[in-house]
Formats: structure tokens, sequence, C-alpha cells
């Protein structure tokens, strides 16, 4: 069962899966990642990645604003529907992946210019970023949300601190890779 929400991608309401599994990233946020991302790299003809996608806006809203390609892996069959249903009604050429994430890193590395991963807050991002390295395009940015009142995450070999931004209880931490 999937609901519709008042955040959008692309000027478009988007479906999100009931219950508490996926929490979407705020408008405001969403908004402030794609401003921070504009002073860090060009977004426009990117090779886009969205780990834990879960309703997939924040890879739809970076084709809306012209990424070459926008590749949106989850493995929640719920998050899956959503994202398949927003891919159809916006009309995007996203490439929609059903694999748990460290599944996907653990394959043949392709590369990407920008990476954002928005996992549940519970998980560890430390061993994903560190996987995340070798599918990182020269000069790639990744931008990783985690829980405000949490642990900020380590930085692994290959990435450089750049900057974060605090959005109510998210914060935005974004990386660059050396």
């Amino acid at each position: 069962m999937t609901r519709i929400i008042a955040g959008s991608a692309g000027g478009r309401r988007l479906l999100v899966p009931s219950g508490t599994q996926t929490r979407p990233t705020a408008d405001r946020a969403r908004e402030g990642l794609f401003s921070s991302l504009q002073s860090l790299t060009d977004v426009e003809g990117s090779r886009f990645l969205d780990l834990y996608a879960g309703t997939g806006a924040i890879g739809l809203e970076a084709l809306s604003r012209g990424a070459g390609a926008a590749t949106l892996v989850d493995d929640d069959p719920r998050a899956l529907a959503a994202i398949r249903g927003n891919v159809e009604a916006l009309g995007l050429p996203a490439v929609v992946v059903e694999l748990e994430v460290s599944r996907f890193l653990a394959g043949e590395p392709s590369p990407y210019d920008v990476v954002v991963l928005d996992p549940p807050y519970e998980l560890d991002v430390d061993p994903v970023l560190a996987a995340l390295v070798p599918w990182l395009a020269e000069d790639a940015v990744v931008v990783a949300e985690r829980r405000t009142r949490g642990p900020a995450p380590a930085v692994p070999e290959g990435l450089r601190p750049e900057r974060s931004r605090r959005y109510g209880e998210a914060t935005l931490w974004y990386f660059s890779r050396l």
C-alpha cells in the first residue's frame, strides 16, 4: 500500500510506502541538498546514484535538474513499488535496482559523479562509505543523510569531508573524492 505525500520531484507529488520503514527526505533538506551540490559539482549531465532510494525522490529530482542518468537502489518491496510508480508517473529515465545496497556495492564498480545515501538512521554508514569509494568518478561528491543527534560518519580513505548542513532531525554530510 502506498500513499501520496506533499513532497515532490520536479514539482509533482510522489508515492510513499505506508508505514515507518521509509523516511522521505524533507522538501527543505532536498532543496538544501541540491543548492549545496551546485556549489560542489555540476548535477547537469552527471551520473547520479541514489542508495536506499525509498521513494526515488532524490534521484528523480536529479533527473529533473538535468542529471544525465540516475540509478535508484533499494531492496524493500513497498519502497520499490513506490519508486517504480514515481518513475512511471514522472516519465523520467531512472534505472531501478532491486538489491540490498551492500550487495550492489559488492558488484563491478561503475563510476558515478554524485551519490546520495539516506539509509535508516540505525544503519552504520561507515562501511557503506568505504565500499562506495571504488564507485566514484574523479571529483565525485557523496552526501550521507544522518540523524542530527547521531555521530558524524567516519571518513574513509579516498574521501575528504566538505561540509555538513543541519535540517531539523536530519544532517547532510558532504564528501568529495580525493
